[in-house]
């Protein structure tokens, strides 16, 4: 998966990673390179925590099926 990032650098020096295709999706770093990898472990926590609470609204009567296509 690919995802737009938008990196600024803010009053203190550091570089603020912003996704902006996930709201609230944000990480920093001292520089460009660790702010990229920063907003990456960010990202991957975005949507496993997404993932969370899709699967806590599965309703309890029922069984989650998985199938592969």
């Amino acid at each position: 998966m690919m995802f737009h990032v938008v990196l600024t650098k803010d009053e203190g020096g550091w570089i603020v990673a912003e996704c902006p295709a996930l709201p609230g999706c944000f990480s920093q770093g001292k520089t460009e390179p660790e702010a990229l990898a920063n907003i990456k472990e960010a990202i991957t926590a975005w949507l496993w925590a997404e993932d969370q609470k899709a699967a806590e609204a599965i309703p309890r009567d029922q069984t989650p099926l998985v199938v592969a296509v």
